[in-house]
This record gives structure tokens, sequence and C-alpha cells, in this order.
């Protein structure tokens, strides 16, 4: 029986594999894979990682020693993978998608929450306080939702969008055809926008898509919203432009250092990045723990569709979701 180090483990994670799972004997480690642990995976012929393990060169280099043949990944993202350092040595195999439902439904209950200060309202109430002081939004329909991104996330997000009664806007470098979204530039997306969400992935072009400049030229009611990759914005220019109400607020379910510090239960720490402490103390932020996938149904897609890419990999198939390097 073939052997598969899964890292960085989590409940949710064994219940959903050890469900699907038939053929292949499953060795859960709570730990990330990095350098320092990839020797858990003696013996195996793959691993399965996530979006915060540490899949550099020497995180490669010891697998390879070892003999894993394959890297699967149980997510879309792979930007924290050295795809060239594995190129000929390993292959790497992902989830492109499992539920867009999921992470756009989270995208709008982020808005949601954000806009009608759920947040705040549910914790005045559990002490009494039935004040409406403070708690003041904005109606939804008739406003500009401005989508970076229109792959099946954004499209669905869209959607969503539009049954509120909203007006869509959307910049993508590669627009889909006939499908009946206005496409505009970059800088006209972010004037025109009182909603701004993010559905793209992290690339050269992308990182810090939302930086000192972008901001400048977005409404001061603005609403951003990101659950993509947190590179997408840069945070000290979100933090600084929430300092001096140069946007309403932003609504985090990714964040560019999350890494160590999200999927962790860190409430009896201290924790030193001092932007995220900030962010998290900002009323008009909220911010959840790249939770946007985590439903039922994702969960089951991202099992299926892992144990299939190792199964297409053992039998020789061509491996549709293999991630290459760019030659």
């Amino acid at each position: 029986m073939e052997k598969i180090a899964f890292f960085d483990a989590k409940p949710y994670d064994k219940e959903w594999f050890d469900k699907i799972n038939k053929d292949y004997e499953i060795r859960y480690f709570e730990g990330r894979l990095r350098p320092e642990s990839a020797g858990l995976a003696e013996g195996c012929r793959a691993v399965c990682a996530f979006v915060n393990d540490v899949i550099n060169a020497k995180t490669i280099d010891r697998l390879s020693e070892l003999g894993v043949e394959v890297i699967l990944m149980r997510c879309a993202g792979y930007n924290n993978i050295a795809l060239n350092a594995a190129k000929g040595r390993l292959k790497i195999l992902r989830v492109p998608a499992y539920s867009p439902y999921a992470v756009a439904e989270h995208a709008m209950g982020m808005i949601l929450a954000l806009n009608r200060k759920i947040p705040r309202a549910y914790i005045r109430t559990r002490d009494f306080n039935f004040s409406l002081v403070g708690l003041t939004g904005f109606d939804l329909h008739g406003k500009t939702a401005g989508i970076i991104g229109t792959g099946k996330i954004g499209r669905v997000f869209i959607d969503i969008c539009k049954g509120f009664g909203m007006e869509v806007i959307a910049y993508d470098p590669h627009p889909a055809e006939n499908a009946g979204i206005e496409y505009v530039n970059k800088d006209e997306l972010f004037k025109r926008s009182d909603i701004i969400s993010l559905h793209c992935p992290l690339t050269h072009d992308t990182r810090y898509i939302i930086d000192e400049s972008a901001i400048a030229l977005m409404k001061k009611s603005v609403l951003i919203v990101n659950t993509s990759r947190g590179q997408l914005i840069d945070s000290e220019a979100l933090l600084s432009a929430l300092n001096e109400k140069r946007i309403g607020g932003a609504a985090l379910d990714v964040y560019e250092e999350e890494s160590g510090l999200f999927f962790e239960d860190n409430s009896d720490k201290i924790v030193t990045d001092e932007i995220i402490s900030l962010l998290v103390s900002r009323p008009n932020v909220i911010i959840t723990s790249h939770q946007a996938f985590l439903t039922e149904e994702a969960l089951r897609g991202i099992a299926e569709v892992t144990l299939q890419n190792f199964d297409d990999f053992l039998q020789g198939k061509p491996l549709a979701n293999e991630v290459k390097p760019k030659e």
C-alpha cells in the first residue's frame, strides 16, 4: 500500500480524507512541511501539503533524497512552492477548484457583517447593551461592486452581488468571453467601486495590486474584501488608509504574513506582528483565519481531487492538475 505523508493536518482534514481514502496509508502530521520536518516523509511516495507549508528548495531537496515523487497540494494556490527546484524531480499536483460557492459566499458574509456592524452588535447585546448608536450601514442595492479576478469564484461572487441589486464591474487581464460582465481597467474600478473584492491568484503582476497608489483612487467609504491571497494587499498601506479614514473598512480572510499565525490557536501567546495586531483592533476591520473554503462540500471536493490526482500519477494517466514552472 502506497503511503502519503500528510502535513499540517487538522481534524477536518482527517475526517474527510479518511472518509474518501480507500487505497492508501495516510500518515498525518500536525506540523507544517518545512526543511526540518521533511524527514517525516521517509518511506512515503507522496506528501500532502497546504498553502502555508514551506516548500522551498531545501524542502524539495530533502524530499527528493527520501524518494518522494509527488507533492499533492490540497488547495488551488502554489505560490509557496519553489517550482524550479522541483522541475524534473517531483511532480506538483493541486486542486484547482473545489467549491467556488464556499469562498464567494464567505466574501459576501464578511461584507454584510462589516457593513452592518454585526459583530459589534452581537458583542453589545451579549452585555444587554441594545443601543443602535454607531451601527449604521448602507444599502448594498444600487451600489457598485468591483471584482478583481473573474474565474469561477469571481463569477459566482458576481452573481451574488447582482442578486443584491448591485451594479458590477470587473478587472481581469484575461476577460471571460460572453459572460455578460462589464470589464474596466484597474484605475476605473478603484474609482467607481463601493465594494472591492479580490478573487485572483497571487502572481508577479497581482502582488500588492492594492497598494498606496490604488487606495488613493478609491472612495473614502469603500469596503475592501480579500478572500484570495494575503500579498494581494500591501498591509502597511491598508493600515495607514484605515488610520487616516481614507477607506471605509476592510474584511480579510487572508493576510500576507499569515504563515505560522493562521490555522493555529495563538490566544495564549503574545503576537509580535504589529500590523495584524493593529488591524484586529480597528472597529471597521473584520479578520477571519483563512476559512472561506471551509464548507462540507469544499472539504469533500478537496479530498476527492487530491486522492484522484495521486491515482492518476500512479496509473500513468494524464495529470490534468499538474503545476509546472514557466519555461
